[in-house]
């Protein structure tokens, strides 16, 4: 079985599927295919956990998805921050980290609190609204161009640029391949890096070319990585929440009388719908994982997605408990490389939750959900709802 195939995605039989396969404690190879010499595939919670931890032997530096191995490298690893290991990641991290953490809270709630606001009396005034086309995509971008520096005049061409680039296989992105959505999006940059070398701001970009070390083919990857990684993960999990809500119709009236577990019910967003679908890393060494082994050279998928339905680590995995605790769930990876963003992703799941359980009383479905075309992102491309005001 090809592993790589996105048909495989499409539907809910996915679920089943993991579930077989982290009950046998399975490790899959696919064969050359999709992916040009092969790899291998974990999906428990161990394994996963296993596969990401400090310690073990593994490299993201030849590429972090499918179709990237140690002959077929990504040609960004070792500049770009999520395929870079070692002490120059370190060193990334310390520089693009403190755009995304928590301490940005204060500075962005007021973006925040103006997008969910607009978003909201959007949907009031439509009986219905595809959540994933038209609110999705509003949060994560208007933060993520918030963070980098992007001029409001540019964001919407930037999302639909995303759209494109890790849209997949997806028929409803197909105006442009995701290399060229990739190049548009390199040439952006490099436009946007000529006006802050000119007029520095209190931006990304600006810290990065400050900074002395980085080229200005080094800047464009990584902000490049940024607005990516932020934009296709989390619009999925906002989606999602709408997704959540009409599915299990008691937790909109749980949160408007509990707010003192929305942040809990964050966490469980981030669990159920776990968008990103998967990591690729590549062994440093001979290596045994669950008691598989792996040889110098291997590339091995951990499935993220399938991790966080382990039901030996989740009672009642594909229930939505808004109190769920423990959730050690794998949502933002583990590891050196846990989602550098996931503090801003937290905010804006939160901000999100808060307003829809202070004035929404019900979810209904009017069409999907759809899901991407895709191995990488566990998306949607079509979630049509209406919603009860209170």
């Amino acid at each position: 079985m090809d592993l790589a195939n996105p048909d495989l995605y499409t539907t809910e039989a996915r679920f089943e599927m993991w579930r077989e396969h982290i009950s046998s404690n399975a490790k899959i190879w696919s064969g050359p295919g999709i992916s040009p010499n092969g790899f291998w595939s974990v999906f428990s919670h161990h394994d996963c956990s296993a596969v990401l931890s400090p310690k073990a032997p593994f490299t993201s530096e030849h590429g972090m998805m499918i179709g990237f191995d140690a002959e077929n490298s990504d040609a960004s690893g070792g500049r770009m921050l999520v395929v870079t290991d070692g002490s120059w990641h370190s060193d990334l991290k310390r520089l693009i980290g403190p755009f995304l953490s928590r301490l940005r809270a204060p500075e962005l709630n007021a973006v925040l609190e103006r997008e969910v606001k607009e978003i909201i009396n959007r949907m009031k005034s439509k009986e219905t609204t595809d959540v994933a086309l038209e609110v999705g995509p509003r949060l994560p971008a208007a933060i993520v161009c918030e963070v980098i520096g992007v001029p409001i005049s540019d964001r919407e061409n930037l999302i639909e640029l995303t759209n494109h680039a890790f849209g997949g296989e997806e028929s409803s992105f197909d105006k442009m391949t995701p290399a060229g959505a990739h190049q548009e999006i390199l040439f952006y940059f490099h436009e946007l890096i000529a006006e802050r070398e000119q007029k520095p701001g209190d931006d990304l970009v600006s810290a990065l070319l400050a900074d002395g070390r980085l080229s200005v083919d080094d800047v464009v990857i990584n902000c490049d990585n940024v607005l990516i990684g932020g934009n296709e993960t989390t619009r999925h999990s906002i989606t999602g929440v709408f997704h959540i809500l009409q599915a299990f119709p008691g937790i909109l009236g749980r949160l408007h009388e509990n707010p003192d577990i929305i942040d809990l019910a964050v966490e469980e967003v981030v669990r159920w719908t776990s968008p990103a679908m998967h990591v690729l890393r590549v062994a440093n060494e001979d290596v045994a994982v669950g008691g598989q082994q792996f040889r110098k050279g291997d590339p091995v998928v951990a499935w993220l997605s399938a991790a966080n339905r382990d039901e030996r680590v989740f009672a009642d995995p594909h229930t939505f408990l808004p109190d769920r605790k423990p959730n050690r769930h794998l949502g933002f990876g583990t590891g050196p490389h846990h989602c550098l963003g996931a503090a801003l992703a937290r905010i804006e799941l939160r901000c999100l939750l808060v307003q829809l359980a202070e004035q929404a009383s019900s979810v209904q479905l009017t069409s999907g959900p759809k899901w991407m075309r895709s191995n990488l992102i566990q998306g949607y491309s079509g979630l049509g709802v209406s919603v009860d005001w209170r």
